[in-house]
């Protein structure tokens, strides 16, 4: 009985103890509230989190199968939400929808890859602060401050281009040149190309902009070209970084995610953003076109079997009745395709300098068989056999009604060439110079991956390969690892006959030589004459 009561009592006891802390937490409450209306409370800095976050921002979230990564497309309130809410365009087909939400559409994407959640639940995209476990292959630090001062002060910095005496010790090995991420290879072996170790279109960096324009500028020559120059490698950020800027000026809402053709971005960032003058100014029935690139066409009568770059040109010219309406700084060439996956050749010969003397609508000639001034040109005896199989074919007067008194010739229509004022009284041989561009680099692509090769010396094995996605540490919230290495092998191929280059197996052929000679798909020439005066 005794006991029963202790029990009691004691029950009694602890729900009084209950109520009675129930009651004070309850004040304690109502107190804070009350405080909190006169003091609202200070939010945590999160800015490292979120709070920098914005419309086509790299994000990962956290899902039930891990972390999920996308571009924010969309932030703004849904209904019966109180947080602001982002929509995310996933890369994977991990989400729930197009961009629609509850039958209302926020954005476009393709189908599972559209997720919404609250801004506050993404992150920054960590894949390009990740540290690999190997001290070699760290992920470099974000520029120090002292280059952000610069860069936001608009100070005008300049890198010359990477020197033959340089290359080993600033662009050889791993983690080099340009970091790819997210389909970036077109636009990562674009830029290598162009500027790690030439300077032909450095005035794109620095003419005058438009203020809007400027921005993709300033991302070019600072978060570009100088670390590259100056350091060798390029985080994949700074290339995300201008992506971003070039999807917000309207040109192809994914250029972000989706893989581009190079000349698709060099067409865009030189023409409708820095507004450079074409590269290329062609002559056509006296009309004059002018372009960035040239694709090379070939008629289907072609009698080409293991053409060099100098052949293929020249074919095309002839078949489109072209000529150059004078000599470019620089000449990008898209070599024949029928698309990206069909060659029309096994192997392309690089030319490691085109003559394009010949090629010029105006100026001085020589004719092909005396040496004298040239005064005509036979566009029917470019396919003759009896001739070489390169060069254009034009003669003096007297060479032309020679070769054209066989039989086989009769039928030819030879056209006079336009010869300079001062010219045409010249009667012994002229003495002319050539007109000769230089081999820089090539972009090459196998299985939709765009890689390429720099030749940046005089000697036969100056050549270097870039790949931007060579390797890579971790699974999905890893990154990629950029390689560039020497590839001495290719000088050894460049210096053999035609014959023995046909008969070479490409899977046999030694380090990287066979995706040079096998999958070029864009060439890349300057003169060094006239980049000093454009």
């Amino acid at each position: 009985m005794l006991h029963q009561t202790q029990m009691r009592m004691e029950r009694e006891g602890a729900k009084l103890t209950f109520h009675w802390s129930r009651f004070l937490r309850e004040r304690c409450l109502q107190s804070q509230r009350a405080w909190m209306l006169i003091h609202p409370p200070v939010e945590p800095n999160t800015d490292d989190l979120y709070l920098d976050l914005s419309v086509n921002s790299l994000v990962e979230v956290t899902l039930g199968k891990g972390s999920s990564y996308g571009i924010i497309r969309w932030i703004g309130s849904l209904p019966t939400r109180q947080e602001t809410m982002a929509g995310l365009e996933l890369e994977e087909d991990n989400g729930v929808s197009d961009g629609t939400f509850k039958s209302e559409r926020f954005f476009s994407c393709p189908p599972k890859r559209a997720l919404f959640v609250k801004l506050s639940s993404c992150r920054p995209d960590s894949r390009f602060q990740s540290t690999s476990a190997s001290h070699s292959e760290r992920m470099p630090k974000q520029e120090d401050a002292e280059g952000e001062v610069e860069h936001s002060a608009g100070k005008l910095e300049t890198v010359p281009p990477i020197s033959t005496e340089q290359v080993n010790q600033i662009l050889i090995g791993r983690m080099k040149g340009i970091q790819g991420h997210c389909n970036s290879c077109y636009m990562d072996a674009a830029l290598f190309s162009l500027f790690s170790c030439s300077s032909v279109l450095d005035s794109m960096l620095f003419k005058s902009t438009e203020p809007q324009d400027a921005p993709i500028q300033n991302t070019l020559l600072h978060d570009i070209v100088n670390p590259l120059r100056s350091k060798g490698f390029v985080e994949g950020r700074h290339i995300m970084k201008l992506r971003k800027q070039l999807q917000n000026h309207g040109y192809s809402h994914s250029f972000t995610t989706d893989e581009k053709d190079p000349e698709e971005f060099l067409t865009v960032i030189m023409h409708h953003i820095l507004a450079l003058d074409p590269l290329l100014k062609l002559s056509a029935a006296g009309k004059v076109q002018e372009s960035y690139c040239y694709q090379i066409f070939l008629d289907q009568n072609h009698s080409l079997v293991l053409p060099t770059v100098q052949q293929l040109l020249e074919h095309s010219f002839h078949t489109a009745g072209l000529k150059l309406a004078e000599v470019p700084s620089c000449l990008i060439l898209q070599m024949p395709r029928f698309g990206k996956k069909f060659k029309m050749f096994d192997k392309i010969i690089p030319s490691l300098e085109l003559d394009i003397t010949d090629l010029l609508s105006e100026g001085p000639q020589q004719c092909m068989l005396c040496g004298n001034l040239a005064q005509m040109e036979c566009p029917d005896c470019f396919t003759d056999p009896l001739f070489s199989r390169t060069g254009f074919k034009i003669f003096c007067k007297t060479c032309s009604s020679q070769v054209h008194s066989h039989p086989q010739r009769r039928s030819h229509q030879p056209a006079a060439l336009g010869i300079p004022e001062g010219y045409a009284g010249r009667g012994t041989p002229h003495s002319l110079i050539r007109d000769k561009l230089e081999l820089f680099a090539v972009l090459c692509i196998e299985t939709s991956h765009y890689v390429s090769f720099i030749k940046h010396g005089r000697s036969s094995q100056d050549w270097i390969f870039f790949d931007s996605m060579a390797d890579r540490q971790g699974e999905r919230d890893g990154f990629n690892i950029p390689e560039v290495h020497a590839c001495p092998e290719v000088g050894v191929y460049l210096e053999m006959s035609p014959a023995e280059l046909a008969n070479q197996v490409p899977r046999d052929m030694k380090g990287v030589a066979k995706r040079l000679f096998c999958d070029a798909y864009m060439y890349l020439y300057q003169s060094t004459n006239m980049c000093l005066y454009r």
